[in-house]
């Protein structure tokens, strides 16, 4: 993931708030591409005042960086966050997607003492397959560090996407095996919905 990418994401970001303003106290969704693609977003959770603002290609480290960006400007209810798949991809270990992890929700308490916080699983995909089992270990690490904290939600939308043979449903992506298809995001919605705060 490239500073220029993420900048250029960030412009965009201001450029639609000054063209539109955001609903106030939103649901703000962050993260990498699976939120990013997310385009039925605000059709999905009829009632929630959501903010797409996900950046194709993120890790977890990048919505700390940009946290003031993505969350904390908008003075958000609740923010739900996808990352991780990145980060195990570019190399990351476990520990180190949960070390992240910890240090997004450290720093938008800084700010935002109160707001709920929903972190997506990593998802399984086809396309990376052979690394389902540092996934996993990923998701359990923020799973079971999630139960001890305060309005923090593990939400876990991997487990419905693998088949009976425990391997990622093809079903549910697009031609590139890596992100979701209309399946797929219908999938999560079912899943994330019982989560928001309207």
């Amino acid at each position: 993931f490239t500073g220029e990418a993420a900048l250029t994401a960030i412009r965009r970001f201001a450029a639609e708030d000054a063209a539109s303003r955001p609903p106030a106290r939103p649901v703000v969704f962050t993260g990498s591409s699976s939120v990013r693609m997310w385009d039925s977003l605000a059709a999905d959770f009829p009632g929630v005042p959501v903010l797409n603002r996900g950046f194709g290609g993120s890790q977890v480290r990048d919505s700390v960086h940009y946290a003031d960006q993505v969350a904390v400007r908008y003075r958000p209810r609740q923010v739900v966050i996808y990352a991780g798949d990145n980060d195990v991809n570019a190399g990351r270990t476990p520990e180190q997607v949960l070390h992240d992890v910890q240090a997004f929700v450290a720093r938008l308490r800084r700010d935002l003492p109160d707001v709920r916080i929903g972190y997506l699983a990593i998802k399984p995909s086809p396309s990376r397959a052979e690394q389902l089992g540092r996934q996993q270990d990923a998701n359990r690490l923020v799973r079971e560090w999630a139960a001890t904290q305060r309005a923090i939600d593990f939400i876990d939308v991997a487990t419905p996407m693998l088949g009976a043979d425990g391997q990622p449903r093809a079903g549910l992506f697009l031609a590139d095996m890596l992100h979701l298809n209309a399946d797929g995001y219908a999938l999560w919605r079912g899943i994330v919905a019982p989560y928001l705060q309207p």
